[in-house]
């Protein structure tokens, strides 16, 4: 069981992150945000996917009216992010956003008290968002790579900003596009502050390498008990985002959500086609939300052991397959090409 650290409790529409409540999967559209027809598409396609806070780019005054148009109609949290703009940021806020995203590295200090203000009216928090791609200019100097030790210098200087305005309801972020100065950075600022953390590898890179350094990152840091809400950035489809997101999750046991598949990576004892059952099932049951536990194995050496622990297996048994349901034998599957059939079945009774 993993111990989290306990962090300040903060609203974001209608979720709360922080204390007990769960850790929240996260993702961002990668649309233009003032075409609300087709941000509000995507929006809809992540919430199906899992996604339970979604942020949308606001570059602009366009984009930003168009926030008001989006929130009516999604079930998540709008969190609208912000570079450069004290005008784009008030507008968003005015325009019902659940929560705005500021880059202290490029957002105007000046405009600053203005937005608390106007957030405080609005009950709503702000995220201090680091990333080692836009530091400020004075942390980083003649420096050319970003230490973990000056994001957290920049975010403990901007926190101590926000606080002596006389604001506190923050998140943090800390963001580099690799993992062992991201790890080092949440590492050193969990043990400074008591406010949630938004945990990422930022622009981690395409599907297959952004996946595996999400989840090394991310999993090294929830694992010590750190992190609040989750994003994984992948050069991708944004739903793949919250896929993986809640594979993280689910695989740390800290949350559950549809289907987790065991499965054998198959050797010369394998008699049934492993491969071609795990791709078929995975498709069938990626949209399912139940808890279930899906094992496929190639033989009886541990087809059997992880058959019972399953809440549906298919165990390659020789000339035949075995179909267990709650750790017991319910069919004995003789003609291999109705496995995949037969399964099926027995998955619709159990969903």
């Amino acid at each position: 069981m993993i111990k989290r650290k306990r962090t300040k409790i903060i609203k974001i529409g209608n979720k709360k992150i922080g204390g007990n409540f769960p850790i929240l999967v996260q993702s961002m559209t990668n649309t233009k945000t003032a075409d609300a027809k087709a941000t509000l598409s995507q929006i809809k396609k992540l919430e199906k996917a899992g996604c339970e806070i979604i942020r949308v780019g606001v570059p602009d005054l366009k984009s930003a009216e168009a926030v008001s148009k989006i929130k009516k109609k999604i079930n998540v949290p709008l969190v609208a992010d912000i570079h450069f703009s004290i005008d784009v940021a008030l507008e968003s806020i005015k325009q019902g956003a659940d929560k705005i995203r500021i880059n202290p590295g490029n957002f105007p200090k000046e405009g600053l008290k203005t937005i608390i203000n106007l957030a405080k009216k609005k009950k709503i928090p702000i995220r201090i968002g680091i990333n080692s791609g836009s530091l400020e200019k004075d942390i980083l100097g003649k420096q050319r790579r970003v230490t973990p030790e000056m994001m957290v210098k920049s975010a403990l200087r901007n926190v101590k900003l926000m606080e002596n305005l006389g604001f506190y309801n923050l998140v943090i972020s800390l963001k580099a596009p690799d993992v062992l100065r991201t790890v080092k950075a949440y590492e050193m600022l969990a043990e400074k502050v008591d406010y949630p953390l938004h945990l990422g590898i930022t622009e981690a890179g395409g599907e297959f390498s952004g996946t595996i350094k999400s989840a090394v990152g991310m999993g090294v840091l929830l694992q010590k008990g750190i992190g609040d809400t989750i994003r994984v950035s992948l050069s991708a489809d944004p739903a793949e985002e919250v896929r993986v997101g809640w594979e993280i999750l689910k695989s740390l046991e800290l949350r559950e959500r549809g289907v987790k598949i065991v499965s054998c990576p198959t050797c010369a004892r394998t008699s049934i086609d492993v491969v071609g059952l795990t791709k078929k099932i995975e498709n069938i049951t990626n949209q399912i939300k139940k808890p279930l536990r899906i094992a496929i194995m190639g033989c009886v050496v541990n087809g059997l052991g992880e058959g019972r622990e399953a809440d549906l297996a298919i165990v390659g048994a020789g000339k035949m397959a075995l179909l267990m349901r709650e750790g017991k034998i319910v069919t004995k599957v003789k003609e291999k090409n109705k496995i995949f059939e037969i399964f099926c079945r027995e998955l619709k009774r159990m969903v």
